[in-house]
């Protein structure tokens, strides 16, 4: 499988949108919004009763579905001409095929590489297995790592480049939602490294350090707004 070889680096771009000046998915207005105000860090918690990798290969194909869904209401608006890059905040990210070339692709390519070689593994029997007396490969841990880092470009893709038409859609309580639980879950087993989500640590502070954000904290975000400003090349 091509990009389980493959990485995916990021570098600054160079480039300072406008929209960086004011990020319009941190306004109060819209942070609040969320379609339930369920205690997620309770929800993500192991069962007492559930097999680890059992619980990170069901959140993990659970998220993937609604990561796609949710880049799927936006997809006709994240073309090859409105983001000729796969970028975040300044900083932009780079698709490696399995021989460590750099593959220069839009933004839509980017996510579609994404979605598409997380749905062969996610599928793959070997990888994810669901038959009863199969075990998990030695590397899984690893490869949900894996999937998450590439999950969250997608999310943070669509907050810095399509948070305007997801509030045109009213789908904001959603998006934030799906971030309040994919951010608390990958927390909850160290699936993410603190470098690679620094990018969003402003928004994470919001939602999930706030009342009815399943964290602890008082909601302040102070101190997380120059994390973003220099994600090294990875």
């Amino acid at each position: 499988m091509d990009w389980l070889i493959g990485k995916s680096k990021a570098k600054p771009n160079g480039k300072k949108p406008a929209s960086e000046e004011k990020k319009m998915y941190l306004e109060p207005e819209h942070t609040k919004s969320r379609i339930t105000d369920f205690e997620f860090k309770e929800l993500v918690v192991l069962p007492r009763e559930i097999d680890l990798n059992e619980w990170l290969a069901s959140n993990t194909t659970t998220f993937f579905h609604h990561i796609n869904l949710q880049y799927s209401t936006i997809s006709e608006f994240c073309t090859g001409e409105t983001c000729q890059t796969m970028a975040v905040c300044n900083t932009q990210y780079y698709w490696y095929d399995e021989r460590g070339k750099k593959v220069k692709c839009t933004a839509p390519q980017y996510v579609d590489f994404v979605m598409s070689s997380v749905q062969k593994l996610v599928t793959d029997e070997d990888m994810f297995p669901t038959k009863y007396g199969r075990e998990f490969p030695s590397s899984f841990e690893a490869l949900v790592k894996k999937i998450c880092k590439y999950l969250f470009h997608v999310l943070g893709h669509i907050y810095w480049a399509h948070f305007k038409e997801t509030l045109a859609l009213e789908l904001h309580g959603h998006l934030n939602t799906l971030y309040i639980h994919f951010i608390l879950f990958t927390r909850e087993f160290s699936l993410l490294d603190p470098k690679e989500t620094a990018i969003m640590d402003d928004l994470t502070e919001v939602l999930c350090c706030s009342p009815g954000g399943g964290g602890d904290g008082d909601g302040a975000s102070g101190g997380a707004s120059g994390a973003q400003n220099h994600v090294k090349e990875r």
